[in-house]
């Protein structure tokens, strides 16, 4: 009889109906949770096996739930250097433990912050994986997952480095006279990071559009090579330590037109020293760091760029204030983290308080032929499947894999909109399968008057 199976197909219906609830809730529960993707109940029919084709043997209704991870979610920015999101198709690697010898997993919550060891964790719990790049900036990419490393940001520093190069630009007064003096300070590195000062003055000459240049350094002294015109240094002797910390350096000739036409070095004496490459328009000297000037570690040879020959990059000669364009100079103190960031390409750049940049790791993008037979996990994560194919390990925005939106979160695909009228429906369907169920019991009960 019918009505048996008109109940159970009711039971089907609350049950299904019931599932459907379950994943519309989960869907509300998580409208703001960073890269959750939505799941939708999906509905098809029970069946029951009839013994003839004239009658009908209500089977009821069956539900599965289909879940939507290729849907986009939409991208907002954020603050936080750290924060990356997919703009495509793909998934981060993460691992469940710290030190990337735990499980992997999929993901597209690109909420990452430094834990306290320095690793990089999403809001899950889960650290971020990929490929290192060695000291010569060459990504080590790998499609063997098993390979992946921790980005771990804990013990970068970046290494002092000796001032060797010093580019200088500026202007001098065409109208100056003997008596005015023009100085500028640049700061110069020892091979320890230590920071010292450089002062140059430039005094003018009796002689028309020349200039003596002079100089002095704090917490150090010159050290005396023999002048050349080579553009190589002789070997260094320690008589040439200037006791006052001043050396007169050289001298600067203009052409009619402002433009630098020679330098000349002063003869190399014990108390008066340089060296010059007159083809290229440089000084060198050397500066002892070492307090009592008898070794040579703490030597520093720098070379004093003062711009091209005859072109008007450097130092010039015009009408006008004494004006210094600029002063750099290659050297820099001890580093310490400042800061990381994610760019586009999924590199990610170390910057440091010392002004050094280094590109230290790249985030690479997973993708699989099927993602939405991906299984999902406890912490906004899938682990691959027999239904979502291998996993492929791609640079960003290649071979169809996503762009790395750097500084940007990708938001729920929940709409509250169409769940909550998701959850009028169901609540519909689940008082109609009720209905049967009611109706069922009430026929039943007519059949057993007919006893009485």
């Amino acid at each position: 009889m019918s009505i048996f199976g008109a109940m159970r197909s009711g039971v089907t219906g609350l049950f299904s109906q019931s599932q459907a609830l379950g994943m519309i809730a989960d869907n509300i529960a998580n409208v703001n949770t960073v890269g959750f993707k939505a799941v939708r109940p999906r509905f098809s029919t029970l069946v029951t096996a009839q013994s003839s084709a004239d009658l009908h043997s209500p089977g009821g209704v069956q539900s599965r739930v289909e879940r939507e991870v290729d849907q986009q979610g939409l991208l907002t920015s954020s603050a936080v250097s750290t924060d990356i999101a997919i703009s495509g198709s793909g998934f981060f690697t993460v691992n469940d433990k710290t030190d990337g010898t735990g499980n992997t997993f999929f993901t597209r919550a690109g909420e990452f912050r430094p834990d306290k060891e320095g690793n990089l964790v999403n809001s899950g719990g889960f650290t971020l994986m990929g490929w290192p790049i060695d000291s010569n900036g060459t990504v080590q990419q790998t499609n063997v997952l098993s390979a992946f490393t921790v980005l771990n940001t804990a013990n970068l520093t970046s290494a002092p480095v000796a001032t060797t190069t010093i580019d200088i630009g500026a202007n001098l007064p065409a109208a100056a006279t003997s008596v005015d003096a023009n100085s500028l300070t640049a700061q110069v590195f020892d091979r320890q990071g230590g920071q010292h000062s450089l002062s140059l003055t430039f005094t003018r000459t009796a002689t028309n559009n020349q200039w003596d240049v002079t100089g002095t350094i704090s917490n150090g002294n010159f050290v005396d090579p023999d002048a050349n015109n080579d553009g190589t240094n002789d070997p260094l002797t320690t008589t040439g330590a200037f006791p006052s910390g001043t050396l007169r350096i050289g001298t600067l000739n203009f052409n009619q037109d402002g433009t630098l036409n020679t330098i000349t070095s002063t003869s190399a004496s014990a108390t008066d020293v340089g060296v010059v490459n007159a083809t290229t328009a440089k000084f060198e000297t050397t500066f002892d760091f070492d307090s009592d000037r008898t070794t040579t570690a703490d030597r520093v040879t720098v070379a004093l760029d003062f711009g091209t020959l005859g072109q008007a990059d450097g130092f010039t000669q015009f009408q006008g204030n004494f004006t210094p364009n600029f002063i750099e100079q290659n050297g820099k103190q001890f580093g310490s983290l400042n800061s990381v960031n994610i760019d586009e390409n999924g590199i990610t750049t170390a910057l440091f308080d010392n002004g050094e940049t280094r590109d230290i790791f790249q985030v690479p993008v997973i993708t699989f032929n099927n993602p939405n037979g991906l299984q999902e996990r406890t912490g906004n994560v899938y682990v691959e499947t027999t239904s979502s194919g291998p996993a492929v390990a791609l640079e960003p925005g290649r071979g169809g894999a996503g762009e790395i939106a750097p500084a940007a979160l990708e938001q729920s695909t929940v709409d509250l909109a169409d769940e909550f009228t998701r959850m009028i429906v169901t609540q519909r369907a689940f008082s109609a399968s009720t209905r049967i169920i009611t109706t069922a019991d009430e026929m039943l009960e007519e059949l057993t008057r007919i006893i009485r």
